[in-house]
């Protein structure tokens, strides 16, 4: 037996990064249930980097040097002074709590000097604006940083100006940065972490990186050890705003030598660039709802392609996850078996476990769907503690229903109350939206039909 309107709300949602708002007809009266408090993340366990310094050197060229479209940056830049930030707008407690803890892993992880004022002209100024806001200026953004504003007012007026392009800074001094204050507390805070990161340091996205959240593949959500590890070798005394991409080249092995020691011991990786054409077909793919014919067509030609180059890492995985997820529910057979395909991958490659946990989250569902749901609870395990450390709220909540659900199919009732409960309090800063959480805690119960896999 199965909670079928909680299942689907874990297929739905798993693996999303942005919760879109739920239209509940008017006809359906939610029940009220008594919701426990929201939970947060405390103690930071970011993993160190796994990889060789000699790749790190490359990535950080690559990171300082260009633009996530491909344009290049003349100069290195960064802050030269200790960093100030602000908090404007309309900002939630969550914000400001998520912000603090973010600027105190700065501090003791990368060693940036930065602190936050309350008044005045800051460095950093982040405004807390609504999402509808954010939309008339970016369509496609859920939040996003610029040089030389302090308001989004500002940003607005003076957008095509020459002040308001990446290419041309030369030097840090003053940047905005705009988030909105009406989506869930994961997303405020996942904003943070990103947005805060690449005012101070790296202004591109590399897909093949797989422990960053400079990837545009929004796996990783908060910063990671590689992503400190950058931002401290950003503000080593050894680099200054002003050097060119060679003299970088030149003295940023060095600089990872003194800051990773252990990166010198391990072996260098072949990497090969993730071409333009792939990039692209992703993007096409990627959308809400469950996957236009267009999307459809995208994703396989990526998948094409991540053939083509011979790639067997999470870049040759992606594509088929995304697959999984749009034939979830027109194929669930295809589906599942596109989702076998990208576990594949990424089980043979090194530090992928929360792309894993991603694709667990998925597989379990549709083992739940089958009463096989007592067969994979020591996956669910395993994923649950990547999310755990990962600070991913939102899947956490949801691996933890899909648990409590195989417990129940194990017999384990009291358990199962005890791990729903658990859920909840991830659930509401995940997804923010009580109705959500709510909706985790009930829905009408049926048999699986008869030789299918549908949810």
């Amino acid at each position: 037996m199965m909670r079928w309107s909680a299942l689907f709300l874990a297929l739905a949602v798993a693996g999303c990064t942005t919760i879109e708002t739920i239209e509940i007809p008017d006809q359906v009266k939610p029940i009220e249930v008594a919701l426990p408090p929201a939970k947060s993340f405390a103690t930071a366990r970011p993993s160190p980097p796994a990889r060789s310094n000699k790749n790190i050197a490359s990535d950080f060229v690559s990171l300082h040097f260009e633009l996530e479209s491909g344009a290049g940056l003349p100069v290195f830049t960064r802050f030269e002074t200790p960093v100030t930030v602000r908090l404007t707008g309309s900002p939630t407690s969550s914000m400001q709590q998520d912000l603090t803890r973010l600027l105190t892993r700065l501090k003791r992880e990368a060693g940036i000097n930065i602190r936050q004022v309350n008044e005045g002209q800051a460095n950093i100024t982040i405004e807390a604006v609504s999402q509808k806001d954010i939309l008339r200026i970016l369509p496609n953004a859920a939040c996003f940083v610029v040089p030389n504003a302090s308001s989004l007012e500002e940003y607005r007026r003076d957008r095509r100006k020459i002040k308001s392009s990446w290419t041309e800074l030369r030097q840090r001094e003053r940047l905005g940065i705009f988030i909105p204050y009406d989506v869930s507390p994961q997303e405020m805070r996942d904003c943070l972490h990103e947005e805060l990161a690449q005012a101070l340091g790296p202004l591109n996205d590399l897909y093949h990186l797989p422990d960053s959240v400079f990837n545009d593949d929004n796996i990783h959500t908060v910063l990671t050890g590689f992503d400190m590890l950058i931002l401290r070798a950003a503000y080593a005394p050894e680099l200054r705003t002003g050097m060119t991409r060679e003299q970088v080249a030149a003295i940023i092995p060095g600089v990872l030598s003194r800051l990773n020691p252990r990166g010198d011991r391990l072996a260098a990786q072949p990497s090969t660039q993730t071409p333009r054409d792939w990039i692209d077909a992703i993007q096409k793919s990627l959308g809400p709802g469950p996957g236009s014919p267009r999307q459809m067509r995208a994703a396989k030609k990526a998948a094409r392609i991540g053939q083509q180059m011979g790639w067997t890492d999470h870049r040759r995985a992606y594509p088929h996850y995304l697959l999984g997820r749009m034939e979830q529910f027109s194929d669930p057979a295809e589906a599942e078996r596109q989702f076998q395909i990208a576990q594949q991958f990424l089980k043979a490659t090194p530090g992928t476990e929360v792309h894993q946990a991603y694709v667990t989250t998925q597989t379990a569902a549709f083992a739940l769907a089958q009463d096989q749901g007592p067969r994979v609870l020591p996956e669910l395990d395993q994923a649950i503690d990547v999310m755990t450390r990962a600070e991913n709220a939102s899947l956490l909540a949801t691996l933890l229903l899909l648990k409590s659900e195989a417990l129940k199919q194990a017999g384990q009732m009291q358990q199962a109350r005890a791990v729903r409960l658990d859920s909840l309090g991830w659930a509401r800063y995940g997804f923010g939206s009580d109705l959500v959480a709510q909706s985790l805690t009930q829905g009408s119960t049926r048999r699986t039909p008869e030789n299918t896999k549908d949810g």
